[in-house]
């Protein structure tokens, strides 16, 4: 080969060479780039959008969680020419996913919620479950039980093959989601009951949203509930009579009541009312005893959520004590236990996190009855 020659394709390869290396910083700078999912409260989850998948990371699944979760959420149609590490990566979940499990019924109205509940294929303790939608599926045998959430009966859920498990769990520690990791089928911690407002844990249904796709539909029912959440707490701000309210009963030996920065104590606050203990704090229930809760709340006007207690007899044949608070001889005693589904389950334990717009509704109406006076109460009956 001449010498000229030979410069000309050393030349020619440093050129090739340099416009490869620019090629890939610029792919790569591409794939770096990304959006932000849009919270306004929640935060112990994000998600950030890069041009051909998702990364999904939960902050805090259960109180004082030491490490964070992430996830990568790739486009069917994208799995074959998307390349990640997956030791990156809790899981690479393909999306929209078209089989489901979850496992508290606090997640179930982020599917209904979404036109996404004909996806769910099992549930640990159907019987608690309220949804109309949902008890039709349960019986037409299109969601399988599953047992308990502490321990999932996971020879049923193999079976069902669904493409994601939606857990929850105090610390982690759950050999049940253990067997379900072992069997390559990705599980997700869902932390929306950590969150400390009521609108935060509401916000949540945009991770649900993310699965399925649905971003847009999530903000929507989002905003939605947000925006009814914030005009009914703008109607009560400005009443000046401020009913006193306490909560709880007592079990065995202890008084358990919402502590001041708990979301239901938020829930007060906003429907103007006067917690009694709304200046304590914690990151759990205060212990009582009965002596100090009678003192304090002895002249409360009202009396929110006494335990399982369905009525007034009840509530006198489980502790005669109770007969003295002022609360309970005006008969201005409400719970959330006697709204129930067809085999029993709590309407408020699984609606409640996701529409605190009409937990709110129900207190302003109990706390201010000449407020929103079409509004009929959803959750909270009166004791008889």
């Amino acid at each position: 080969m001449k010498p000229f020659q030979l410069k000309f394709l050393v030349i020619l390869l440093f050129v090739f060479a340099f416009s490869c290396k620019n090629d890939a910083k610029a792919v790569k700078e591409i794939q770096e780039q990304s959006i932000d999912l849009s919270l306004k409260h929640a935060k112990g989850f994000s998600v950030k959008t890069f041009k051909n998948y998702k990364v999904l990371e939960i902050y805090s699944p259960w109180p004082k969680a030491d490490k964070s979760y992430k996830f990568a959420l790739v486009d069917k149609d994208q799995m074959d020419i998307v390349d990640l590490n997956a030791d990156d990566f809790e899981s690479i979940i393909p999306i929209p996913i078209e089989r489901i499990v979850v496992t508290s019924t606090t997640h179930l109205p982020g599917l209904e919620l979404l036109g996404e509940d004909e996806k769910l294929v099992g549930f640990p303790g159907t019987q608690y479950v309220s949804s109309e939608k949902n008890r039709t599926r349960i019986d037409n045998k299109e969601i399988r039980e599953l047992g308990k959430n502490e321990g999932v009966n996971t020879e049923v859920l193999l079976e069902l093959r669904p493409e994601v498990v939606i857990a929850f769990g105090v610390d982690g520690n759950n050999s049940s989601m253990e067997t379900v990791k072992k069997a390559n089928i990705p599980v997700i911690y869902n932390g929306d009951w950590v969150e400390e407002t009521p609108l935060a844990k509401a916000e949540w249904i945009k991770f649900f949203g993310v699965l399925f796709n649905k971003e847009d539909k999530a903000e929507a029912v989002y905003n939605s509930i947000e925006t009814e959440y914030v005009m009914a707490k703008t109607l009560a701000k400005n009443v000046e009579n401020r009913p006193s309210v306490f909560s709880g009963a007592m079990y065995k030996d202890v008084w358990y009541m919402p502590n001041g920065t708990s979301s239901e104590a938020q829930l007060l606050k906003d429907a103007n009312a006067n917690y009694l203990w709304k200046n304590t704090q914690g990151s759990g229930s205060l212990a009582l005893n009965f002596e100090t809760v009678f003192n304090k709340a002895k002249m409360g006007d009202i009396w929110i959520n006494p335990s399982i207690y369905g009525s007034l007899k009840e509530l006198e044949k489980a502790n005669v004590h109770y007969t003295k608070f002022d609360a309970f001889k005006q008969k201005h005693v409400y719970s959330m236990s006697n709204t129930t589904g067809a085999t029993g389950g709590v309407l408020y334990y699984e609606l409640g996190q996701s529409r605190p717009d009409l937990v709110l509704k129900d207190l302003i109406k109990i706390c201010h009855p000449e407020l929103l006076q079409d509004h009929k109460l959803f959750f909270f009956k009166k004791l008889n």
